[in-house]
């Protein structure tokens, strides 16, 4: 009899045992992948991860988002995060679980928008573009600017400028520099289609002339429905091997000597002498490369210009930021009357 409760004891302790231990295991499982396990307040943060990232790295970037730091790396070895860091941006919400914040690093790399437009120089660009991904200003100019790049696609560090299109594009956060260079050439053939190379040879210009000529158009005039007018005259006079003679590449110019971030109020007289490529007033026919980011409508503004037999104009004073036009150089005197009529009555001096 005795035996027998012994018996029945021994059994009952061993599922007693066999019960608190699974009990012991469904919590440790519980607690190691769905309890929640964030510290911040925030409703979402993101978790920037560098490429090349390494378990010490990992752990300096999430240590502060946790509240239980052992049981995520705990499920991080089980699930064989470690073994496999992935570099990128993630998105980490407030009440995720260990489960949760291992699947976002695993599969949710959120891209990220990248804007840009109203640049001036590749430098700013490379600038600008730092800002949203992870490649540096200067890993991105070394790499808009390698010989195997340039010469491949028949391209200068001068006219390079012209291949980025401004737009808003979506890139991931550990995007390379060569990676965004090679889009944005991408993006730049697709928009090259056959029937814009087509308009392009008509008026004997490739693709980058066509950027170069479209930003100084631009340069010249905020006024979108005036710009093929102009491109019309630009054009004409490239026809004819006259010089440009257009102040935004002075404006360029004088920028090149004295610094970018100078505002350059007005171009006086003496500024047409500047030696350089860009001066459009001592050389004959587009400057080397583009003088600012050529939006779309300024390049279709060249593609699809005016078709008249205008070669100079002048600032209209009656309606600001257009022009008046003139086929002869007696005419355009004429027209310039009133602008200097109008610098001298606002004691403006060129």
């Amino acid at each position: 009899m005795e035996n027998k409760s012994l018996y029945k004891f021994i059994i009952g302790l061993g599922v007693t045992c066999f019960l608190f231990l699974a009990l012991m295991f469904t919590i440790n499982y519980y607690n190691t992948y769905y309890a929640e396990n964030t510290s911040f307040n925030e409703e979402k943060i993101y978790l920037y991860i560098p490429t090349g990232s390494g378990l010490d790295n990992l752990k300096k970037q999430i240590f502060p988002l946790l509240k239980d730091s052992s049981t995520f790396f705990d499920a991080a070895y089980k699930k064989k995060y470690i073994l496999n860091i992935k570099a990128g941006k993630y998105e980490i919400k407030k009440g995720f679980s260990n489960k949760e914040i291992l699947n976002s690093l695993k599969f949710n790399n959120v891209p990220v928008k990248v804007t840009f437009n109203n640049v001036e120089r590749l430098e700013n660009l490379a600038s600008r573009i730092s800002k949203y991904i992870e490649a540096d200003s200067l890993s991105l100019m070394n790499s808009f600017n390698e010989k195997l790049f340039l010469n491949t696609n028949n391209l200068n560090s001068e006219s390079v400028f012209a291949i980025f299109l401004p737009n808003t594009y979506e890139f991931y956060w550990n995007t390379s520099a060569d990676q965004f260079r090679d889009k944005m050439l991408y993006q730049y053939n697709l928009y090259w289609n056959n029937l814009r190379k087509q308009k392009a040879r008509s008026l004997n210009l490739s693709p980058v002339e066509v950027s170069v000529l479209a930003s100084i158009v631009q340069r010249e005039t905020p006024k979108v429905d005036e710009r093929p007018t102009i491109s019309g005259v630009y054009f004409n006079r490239l026809k004819k091997r006259m010089k440009l003679q257009a102040d935004p590449t002075v404006v360029y110019t004088i920028k090149e000597k004295k610094g970018f971030d100078k505002k350059i109020r007005r171009v006086l007289y003496r500024d047409l002498k500047i030696k350089s490529p860009y001066n459009t007033y001592i050389n004959r026919g587009l400057p080397p490369g583009p003088i600012y980011m050529s939006d779309f409508s300024s390049i279709e503004s060249v593609l699809e210009m005016e078709t008249h037999e205008y070669l100079f104009f002048v600032a209209d004073v009656k309606r600001p930021g257009y022009h008046i036009f003139a086929k002869t150089y007696r005419q355009h005197n004429k027209n310039k009357r009133q602008y200097t009529n109008w610098l001298k009555k606002n004691n403006i001096r060129r």
